[in-house]
């Protein structure tokens, strides 16, 4: 996969990018990140992209131009068309749904705003794919873009040394993921569910999807319709369709 970044502050990634699995998957070839600086296709010598928006009111705008020329300049190798994302509150909440559907891609190109957001023209002239990672408010697009890259890097074939990690986690199935638990089998009085010990793979399956069933439905019960008709039956048998109160 490719993904390029545009941002007027490209120097933000290069920790989160240089680590952990991203580095991993960079250095093993599954995936190539490029930098570019808005900035660089200003188009003055004072490298300045914003400007006042029309009609008045607080803050900066970014300018298209810009933004247009940076896009432009983004190399797309032949045959492939790349997904455009631009990352706003007002875009469809990003999930793990999305994050599947982005690793599908055999390039993404991700624009990162900051100050009041974009001139609008932006928005209609480029075939942008709008994403929000959550209703707040945080400075420009560079911390999404981080999040949305490790959700969608990791999914790629050969990144993780488990492939079953990224199916037996949690929302890959629509739940929250099961507890999980390690040596020793107490801890400080606290002790391991027999189940997890006895060795019968059957019955820990059973018990792994009961607890992710009851720790959906209480801890985010908007999910539940997402899940399989006979899962809620199972939660509605155990009173789980309960809000917590």
């Amino acid at each position: 996969m490719l993904i390029d970044i545009l941002s007027l502050f490209p120097a933000m990634f290069q920790g989160p990018l240089d680590d952990s699995i991203i580095r991993i998957a960079r250095d093993s070839g599954l995936v190539r990140i490029r930098l570019h600086d808005i900035r660089d296709q200003a188009g003055n010598r004072h490298r300045k992209v914003d400007d006042a928006p029309y009609g008045g009111g607080p803050g900066m705008v970014i300018a298209p131009g810009p933004v247009f020329r940076a896009m432009e300049a983004v190399h797309v190798p032949p045959g492939v068309s790349p997904r455009k994302i631009l990352f706003s509150p007002q875009g469809r909440t990003f999930n793990q749904a999305i994050a599947r559907e982005l690793a599908a891609e055999k390039q993404l190109i991700l624009i990162c705003g900051r100050y009041e957001g974009f001139d609008e023209r932006v928005r209609t002239g480029m075939d942008v794919d709008e994403i929000s990672i959550g209703d707040f408010v945080l400075c420009g697009g560079e911390l999404p873009a981080m999040a949305v890259i490790e959700a969608v890097v990791r999914l790629l074939p050969g990144v993780l040394g488990n492939v079953d990690s990224a199916v037996q986690e949690s929302f890959a199935n629509g739940l929250l993921d099961h507890p999980q638990y390690t040596r020793p089998p107490v801890f400080r009085g606290m002790a391991v569910p027999d189940v997890l010990l006895s060795g019968d793979h059957q019955k820990v399956d059973e018990w792994r999807r009961q607890q992710a069933l009851e720790r959906t439905a209480r801890r985010r019960p908007d999910l539940l319709h997402k899940i399989q008709p006979t899962d809620h039956a199972a939660a509605d048998a155990d009173g789980l369709n309960e809000q917590e109160t």
